[in-house]
């Protein structure tokens, strides 16, 4: 006898949940915006601007976050994160700060030598006494000694990668994001209207507007921060959640040539329990992979493969809970006389008078 995960004529009323759902998301995105009015939305250095430094230090030097941390934190610097790369005993690290992180102060924690710190200072006067760009390479050179004197030298003498991004150009980058996820909900809007029909559009959309700001709002509730990384895992949550949305909805469709859009509630849950498995099995397996890289990917990896992970559970939810009762109100409302049963009854009840 063939393992089947969801057994042929299961039939759970998931439109009858209809409004437990609803009410349940209204609350989760509700939590979401009173944690953005509370806490506000942590950025990344990607759009609010900053430095990423990434050193890899020699083979006999024993390195930790820890040790790291202690350096940037005595050289003046704020808001700052250290990442290690690879495995755990890997030797190559990220060290990430937003703009405007380092302080005022001179930093006389810094372990600097006084050659260091003459040197320091002649290349401040140098380069004119300041300016933003001059600030950022003193700021690097700071940490390049501090780090030499206090873990031990790095590879070739320097870090490895040093970038910079402006607050300007994080402000850009925030706005074409935002621009990205609505021309892709644009998008989406016009080939659901073209490949069904237009009462069957709002409802993904509605469901993928639901995606982004339960998963948005719990990464705002966590304290986690936005990057170019989460907003690569809101754009595939889009698709994903298209995808699973798509293959109900063409049920959906088919069920509803054969049957009449008086039942058009039965229609929706047969439709549903017969993609059932699909979305499971569907599901799981991404969410393998996805767990895969949070476990396994390093920090690096691992802001991505959280919004995905979200994104897979809320986006199953919704393609189940959120799309198809959202067809099923526009049906009612708007649609034929079929579609409205309370009104069909009443009128076949006045002719029969």
């Amino acid at each position: 006898m063939p393992f089947e995960l969801v057994p042929q004529g299961t039939h759970i009323d998931f439109i009858g949940k209809r409004r437990i759902t609803a009410a349940i998301s209204i609350a989760l995105l509700l939590a979401g915006a009173i944690a953005v009015a509370v806490n506000g939305v942590k950025l990344g250095i990607d759009f609010q601007g900053g430095t990423e430094m990434q050193v890899l230090f020699e083979g006999q030097v024993e390195a930790d976050e820890g040790s790291i941390r202690s350096v940037v934190g005595a050289c003046g610097i704020k808001d700052f994160s250290v990442v290690r790369y690879g495995e755990a005993t890997g030797r190559e690290f990220l060290i990430r700060f937003q703009a405007g992180a380092v302080a005022d102060a001179e930093g006389d924690a810094c372990p600097l030598t006084p050659e260091q710190a003459e040197a320091l200072e002649r290349a401040k006067l140098a380069g004119g006494g300041g300016g933003d760009e001059g600030e950022k390479g003193e700021t690097i050179d700071k940490l390049t000694y501090a780090l030499t004197n206090e873990i031990g030298p790095l590879a070739d003498g320097e870090p490895e990668r040093v970038e910079f991004v402006g607050p300007r150009v994080g402000s850009e980058l925030r706005e074409d994001g935002m621009k990205a996820l609505l021309v892709a909900c644009i998008l989406i809007l016009i080939y659901i209207a073209f490949r069904f029909n237009t009462r069957f559009a709002p409802g993904a959309i509605v469901a993928l507007v639901h995606d982004i700001g339960i998963t948005a709002g719990i990464f705002v509730i966590l304290g986690l921060e936005f990057d170019l990384r989460v907003l690569a895992a809101l754009l595939a949550i889009l698709g994903y959640s298209l995808n699973d949305t798509i293959i109900i909805y063409d049920r959906i469709r088919e069920n509803m040539e054969l049957r009449t859009k008086f039942d058009l509630v039965d229609v929706l849950n047969q439709s549903v329990n017969q993609t059932l498995a699909r979305t499971v099995i569907t599901s799981s397996t991404t969410m393998v992979a996805v767990l895969a890289l949070w476990i396994l990917g390093g920090e690096v990896i691992r802001p991505f493969a959280i919004a995905m992970a979200i994104g897979i559970v809320v986006g199953t939810y919704s393609s189940i809970f959120i799309a198809s009762p959202a067809l099923l109100f526009l049906e009612q409302r708007y649609g034929s006389r079929e579609a409205r049963p309370a009104k069909g009854a009443r009128a076949r009840k006045a002719a029969q008078v």
